[in-house]
């Protein structure tokens, strides 16, 4: 079984070492934490110098890696060598050899981005005995507001639930750009406030209060055609702080959600927060009121339509005519009639 984030945190905090972290996944950041905590931590400063070194996969190979592991640490009890962008080193199932039979002294970290360790069984499997094996996967959107609010918490300030979820609709589910964005958020907290609002992040990413992505979905959950073409003028005007890619993204998001919600046993608003698995029961009421303007056909309809407007979007289907306005103009037409 691999590790979870938590768990190898935990044993480094500890300096419970081993001798080999092997991490993996389509999410860069809990690989980044972890690399970077090692990096920091484990050794003292004056220790640095001669027991820790960095590598790169482009510009290594296998014998180089293992040669840096098998030397000793000088005047410190460990020696620390990271890889990063270790997808990049050829054969490094040639690793397998060393992790027969690691140097208790080393602790070798394997930094393997956006993609997983499927085809090195053997190597994944020795590290789960002799070391950490992590999978860093996506984070489901429906897990964002918990990770932020949990990382609010342990800066110890607080968030309103619709400034997290704000946060989280605004920027998706780039947990490196997640985590930049709420550290400007902390920042811009006034002296002697204990938590983070709705209007702070609304202010601080940029939004139009009346004019947003947001208010977009609303009226089209509403079926608002005025103050969805309103909207879509405000977008028009200013296109580069609105690119279509975001709010198609956003909207492929809800109908899809909405699809599911249809399956609910129960249409209530405990019953749908708890089969599409919100935190908070208020982010069940869009769908509520969903159900209500758009039947479950009408919804399958919607979301190919959507997948036709990402196409256009990116000059598929013939469109090089159209603007991302005449896109989003097309789209909202065929959704709301």
């Amino acid at each position: 079984m691999a590790a979870t984030y938590e768990q190898i945190i935990e044993s480094l905090r500890k300096k419970d070492y081993k001798p080999v972290y092997l991490l993996t996944g389509e999410e860069p950041y809990f690989i980044d934490q972890i690399s970077d905590y090692i990096e920091k931590n484990v050794l003292t400063d004056d220790e640095k110098g001669f027991n820790q070194t960095v590598l790169y996969g482009l510009d290594v190979d296998v014998s180089t890696i293992v040669n840096t592991a098998k030397r000793y640490p000088l005047m410190s009890k460990y020696q620390v060598v990271i890889v990063k962008e270790a997808q990049n080193v050829k054969n490094l199932d040639e690793l397998v050899y060393y992790f027969e039979k690691p140097l208790n002294s080393t602790i070798l970290v394997i930094c393997y981005k956006n993609g997983t360790l499927g085809k090195y069984r053997k190597m994944t499997s020795l590290c789960e005995h002799i070391g950490y094996l992590l999978v860093s996967n996506k984070m489901r959107d429906n897990k964002l507001p918990d990770f932020v609010t949990k990382a609010v918490k342990s800066k110890g300030l607080n968030i309103e639930v619709k400034a997290t979820q704000l946060l989280v609709d605004s920027v998706g589910s780039d947990l490196n750009r997640l985590m930049s964005e709420l550290n400007k958020l902390v920042l811009s907290v006034p002296t002697g406030k204990k938590g983070i609002t709705f209007e702070q992040v609304e202010e601080n990413i940029g939004l139009s209060k009346e004019f947003n992505v947001f208010e977009f979905k609303n009226a089209i959950i509403n079926k608002d055609v005025f103050k969805a073409n309103q909207i879509i003028n405000y977008f028009e005007s200013n296109p580069k702080a609105n690119p279509i890619q975001p709010t198609l993204a956003l909207l492929f998001g809800f109908f899809s959600n909405l699809m599911v919600a249809y399956y609910a046993p129960q249409k209530t608003k405990q019953g749908i927060t708890a089969y599409l698995g919100f935190s908070n029961e208020w982010q069940s009421l869009d769908y509520i009121k969903a159900m209500q303007n758009y039947s479950g056909v009408k919804v399958m309809k919607i979301i190919s339509k959507l997948r036709e407007a990402d196409a256009l979007s990116k000059g598929f289907g013939g469109a090089s005519s159209l603007t991302n306005a005449d896109i989003l103009r097309e789209l909202i037409y065929y959704i709301i009639h």
